[in-house]
């Protein structure tokens, strides 16, 4: 199951239903000839060299196509048999899907109705060469997926989380409805749960498990690996220390194994109905150490707090790009005449932020570069005070306490060669700031 390009000026030619796709069957066909056989494709793709791609390739990515046409010409194909275009374009079971995604090392896998699949591979889209996806076809993916879930009438979903393990790895599935048909996009967890020192994560990372109570974020924008940070943390803790762990997901990504703690993982859905219920039942339940999946809404928020301040380590998750950003993400959600007490809450618990973004590697794959915020005493006055403007600047000039900056981190990861001074300036918020440490 070949893989190619997913080009931006040619994704509506190649994907959309609308559209006729022309590949030649003659693998001795010169490329003139095939060029006076096609001539709306002629006039579409003028000027688009067609040349061997094999040597573009890294040799993990082989049968994926980095290069510009849509289509390698018959001699490419010749000449690299790992690279080929199936003629069939014929339709995958979810199974085949799946295991395509695991071999090619992706992070998604995208279905839509009107096009063909779709992985992401590195941060970058790739089309499978797969038939057209149907509506009829994309509901029987549904069905197989929710083959054991009985409490599920699939007639009523209009998105829906769950799980999958397909072999001995799990999938993050989310099923949803566009224009009135399913779309699914399935995330491959990784095998195993890695260390800290694994991830190149800062090895202070390992000392958050040592405090008693109080609150942890993990933040960033969507794919930027906020569930595999947290999932480190937390399974260094349940090697290292015997406490009684509690998990509240949507749906369950990681399954931490046996080890020093006992662990007990929840998800929506199948153990409990909705978020503020459990967060006030697992006060009960005499947790050390809670992870929140995602503090989604209002209430979330508020249980959330409420058990950080009831003695417990609490861990969650927030989609926003930095401490300072988390900080008042929190406190606005809330009423303002609530928010001078949400602020004075949250100065009390706040531990530590941790603000992060993938970014793709000069030798292949992709690494978090990390904002690191520790709440001490200058950090939790300005939240109390409502001066959270001044937490960038505190990050910066607290280094000797443990805060590490994203534009200092970006700027070494520049001058060790393991990323360009481009993707460093796309990835950052402040590039005045980048441009100093680079010039350092």
């Amino acid at each position: 199951m070949p893989l190619i390009d997913l080009e931006e000026k040619n994704k509506t030619d190649f994907n959309r239903q609308d559209k006729d796709v022309t590949i030649d069957n003659n693998p001795n066909q010169s490329e003139n000839t095939m060029e006076q056989n096609t001539n709306n494709q002629q006039n579409q793709n003028a000027g688009v060299p067609q040349q061997d791609i094999s040597e573009k390739l890294p040799e993990k990515l082989q049968g994926i196509s980095e290069n510009k046409p849509v289509y390698p010409s018959s001699n490419s194909t010749q000449q690299n048999s790992n690279v080929q275009v199936d003629l069939n374009m014929q339709q995958y079971t979810i199974q085949d899907l799946f295991s395509q995604a695991i071999k090619y090392k992706a992070s998604d896998i995208h279905l839509g109705e009107g096009y063909r699949a779709i992985i992401r591979v590195d941060g970058s889209l790739k089309t499978v060469s797969s038939g057209i996806l149907t509506a009829e076809l994309l509901l029987s993916y549904v069905k197989k997926l929710l083959k054991d879930r009985n409490d599920v009438v699939i007639e009523n979903i209009k998105q829906l989380d769950l799980g999958y393990d397909f072999g001995k790895r799990r999938f993050r599935v989310n099923i949803y409805k566009t224009m009135g048909s399913f779309s699914i996009v399935a995330r491959l967890i990784p095998e195993k749960i890695l260390t800290v020192d694994e991830l190149g994560l800062p090895p202070v990372f390992k000392t958050l498990g040592d405090i008693a109570n109080g609150l942890v974020l993990v933040t960033g924008p969507t794919g930027s690996g906020k569930t595999t940070t947290i999932a480190s943390i937390f399974n260094h803790i349940n090697s290292t220390k015997a406490h009684h762990l509690i998990t509240l997901e949507d749906p369950i990504e990681f399954i931490f194994p046996r080890a020093m703690s006992l662990v007990d993982q929840r998800e929506l859905g199948n153990d409990f109905d909705d978020w503020t219920g459990a967060l006030k039942s697992l006060l009960r339940q005499d947790p050390d150490v809670v992870l929140v999946g995602e503090m989604r809404d209002l209430p979330t928020i508020s249980s959330t707090i409420t058990v950080a301040e009831t003695g417990h380590l609490v861990f969650a998750t927030l989609h926003t790009n930095s401490a300072s950003q988390s900080i008042d993400r929190i406190i606005d959600v809330f009423p303002e005449e609530q928010q001078s007490q949400v602020r004075a809450q949250l100065a009390n618990v706040i531990v530590a932020v941790i603000a992060q973004r993938l970014v793709p590697l000069n030798s292949g794959g992709r690494k978090a570069v990390i904002e690191f915020m520790i709440g001490n005493s200058a950090i939790k006055n300005a939240i109390r005070e409502g001066k959270t403007y001044q937490i960038d600047n505190m990050i910066q000039t607290g280094q000797e306490a443990g805060m590490i900056s994203m534009e200092k981190t970006l700027a070494q990861l520049v001058k060790s060669g393991q990323i360009t001074s481009e993707v460093a300036k796309a990835t950052t918020t402040k590039p005045s700031e980048l441009d100093l440490y680079l010039k350092k």
